[in-house]
């Protein structure tokens, strides 16, 4: 049988970083044209490997070998901020190409005219300017921003642009680390679709599981300083890390009870002379024993959220024709929308087009320019900055920015309370500019949640982190009682927490009323600006006859029934807070006299809850309508 021929090998090397070990004869094997993702707890060495394979750095034993003249491409840092358009930057990604075209301006032997013109046929260089652009689209920018100079886009912008230089330039050996990081959920759906049709090897580091899940056939993983190569995607390698650990965990046990019941014959019969031959026998049999090592388990920092102690009527905000923007110019228009105190809310939507800024505005960190916004009095609201140096102080240690929130507390507990985020003492003396950027991410997640907020929001909060803290992320928020907006381009982590979709669009929010993957198809199938110049099919655009009615997918249906459960769920709770407030407003003695206006503020919060119950009914009337409608459709 014809075998794959490999790619890199990685032949058992060692590698220490400022006298860490990282490597300790790890080995790999990957063949070519192969999708590998690559995973391991934060700070294990994932980059290292990639300078190691880009021969940045020399490993101290063992080798790694590429075929020869392999074209490694990868994206290191952003692009400069020159005056350079985007579209021209990404065209001189390809160093062949540019090399080939100013040459094609000056030769003059016909012989070498003629090599260069082949060689660019080969290269198909004359369809470049259409690929590049069809690269930048798929990543978010306009014919018109592809116009514009680097130097008027932001760092994050820039490193998109840096990306999609090293997906034009097509290398033999793809090495991504971390490229969801400043991508929308648009752009990483696209990356995504791109990297499965991608011709050569890829190999990415990430930690977004949809990605590892859709893109990697194989998974190399490192774990205790070695490189160990699973078949198949993520999911697949999760369950077979499991086995693995449960049969390690067992044989681990089982050794430990079959030593310890040597160790005890040894104990009882090493001095007595008709037994100190078999004892002696028994030592030796123990010696030669090799230990069964416990698998190491992954570090887990389990996030601590503090549930809000005071309970606030339902909405804990309400919009009324809101515009929000900048300078003078609104972002967002005519937002009519409500928050109660249990909703776990996700923004969709490309970046530019307004999710930060509405979050901004629900965290009165914007005011509105036009309409009203009624937040519930004595609402705390936690937010969490997509960039996080907006939140921190650089050259300011952990220790100072919760000293500086909780100036009367005692530096035990402050130190008890970085620590429950993963922030050991080592972290909480050192600068923040000097952190990773998990540790800057958990450092912001502590101090958003410090005063039990009612309203929590998060913009990207998994940048950085490990899967391993995503999940804890995961875990800490699904039991937590108060509301959540969430912004991320991570599907896995919007589809456990989220039940409230609003897509942000054209100026306005609106709520989308279908489920995750519906609009995940809707970004990759009904969106041709975003598509790296692939073909639309016949079927995509046949227009189906006027007057047929749409028969409604199951995934569908199941979001109808879901959104018509939580109608009713909101008015049950609604029912118990108007029972409770009706069994206060009976009581008597608030009416006394010596009481003063006792009774005022409870009859204030009936109103509240009754008019929150007329719009909680009007909801659950128009769900049931919705439901009603699909199941007729669906016959």
């Amino acid at each position: 049988m014809r075998q794959t021929p490999l790619m890199l090998v990685i032949d058992n090397i060692s590698c220490s970083i400022a006298g860490r070990p990282l490597f300790a004869g790890a080995s790999a094997r990957i063949p070519a044209g192969h999708k590998v993702g690559i995973v391991g707890a934060n700070g294990s060495g994932k980059t290292t490997l990639f300078r190691l394979i880009r021969g940045e750095i020399e490993p101290e034993s063992g080798t790694i070998t590429l075929p020869v003249r392999t074209r490694t491409g990868g994206v290191d840092q952003e692009v400069p901020a020159s005056e350079t358009s985007l579209l021209e930057t990404v065209l001189a990604a390809d160093h062949e190409r540019a090399a080939l075209m100013v040459e094609a301006e000056t030769a003059s032997a016909p012989a070498r005219i003629a090599e260069i013109q082949t060689r660019l046929a080969e290269i198909d260089a004359w369809s470049a300017e259409a690929r590049a652009s069809a690269i930048l689209r798929g990543l978010g920018f306009s014919h018109e921003e592809q116009l514009r100079p680097c130097a008027t886009f932001s760092g994050g912008w820039r490193m998109r642009v840096a990306l999609a230089g090293v997906l034009f330039s097509a290398p033999d050996l793809l090495l991504l680390d971390e490229p969801t990081n400043y991508l929308d959920l648009e752009g990483a759906l696209w990356l995504e679709s791109y990297l499965a049709r991608y011709p050569h090897t890829v190999l990415v580091i990430s930690h977004d599981r949809g990605l590892l899940n859709r893109v990697s056939g194989s998974i190399l993983h490192l774990e205790n300083r070695r490189l160990a190569l699973y078949q198949g995607n993520y999911d697949s390698f999760a369950r077979t890390r499991a086995e693995q650990r449960t049969l390690q965990e067992a044989e681990a046990r089982r050794q430990a009870a079959q030593r310890a019941r040597i160790q005890g014959f040894v104990d009882r019969f090493r001095y007595k002379a008709s037994k100190a031959k078999q004892a002696q026998s028994r030592l030796k049999m123990l010696a030669k024993m090799q230990p069964v090592a416990t698998p190491e388990q992954a570090t887990r920092h389990r996030f601590t959220f503090p549930d809000p102690e005071d309970a606030l009527s339902p909405p804990i905000i309400c919009m009324e024709g809101a515009s929000v923007g900048y300078d003078n110019r609104p972002v967002l228009r005519n937002l009519d929308l409500g928050i109660d105190h249990d909703d776990r809310i996700a923004l969709l939507g490309r970046n530019g087009e307004g999710k930060s800024t509405l979050a901004k505005l629900i965290a009165g960190r914007l005011p509105p320019m036009a309409g009203s916004v009624t937040r519930a009095r004595k609402l705390r609201v936690g937010f969490f900055a997509q960039h996080q140096s907006e939140e921190l102080t650089a050259g300011e240690t952990p220790l100072a920015h919760l000293r500086r929130a909780l100036p009367d507390a005692a530096p035990p507990a402050l130190r008890a309370r970085l620590a429950g985020f993963g922030l050991g003492a080592e972290q909480a003396e050192t600068p923040v500019a000097r952190l990773s950027g998990g540790q800057r991410a958990r450092l912001t997640l502590l101090l958003a949640t410090l005063h039990a907020p009612h309203l929590l929001i998060l913009d990207e909060p998994t940048n950085h982190l490990d899967i391993e803290s995503r999940e804890a992320l995961v875990e800490a928020l699904t039991p937590w009682k108060g509301a959540v907006i969430l912004v991320s381009h991570d599907m896995h982590l919007l589809n456990l927490l989220a039940d409230r979709l609003w897509l942000v669009e054209g100026g306005r929010v609106r709520e989308w009323r279908d489920d995750l993957e519906t609009y995940r198809r809707h970004l990759l199938n009904a969106s041709p600006q975003r598509k790296a110049g692939t073909r639309k099919s016949r079927s995509a655009v046949t227009p189906r006859p006027s007057g047929t009615p749409v028969r409604p997918s199951r995934e569908r249906m199941q979001a109808l029934r879901a959104d018509l459960r939580r109608c009713e769920a909101r008015l049950d709770k609604l029912a118990q807070m108007r029972d409770k407030l009706s069994q206060r407003l009976a009581d008597p003695a608030i009416y006394a006299a010596e009481s003063g206006n006792a009774a005022e503020p409870w009859q204030r919060k009936y109103a509240e809850v009754m008019d929150a119950i007329e719009r909680a009914e009007a909801l659950w009337m128009a769900a049931a309508e919705r439901l009603e409608k699909a199941e007729r459709d669906a016959g």
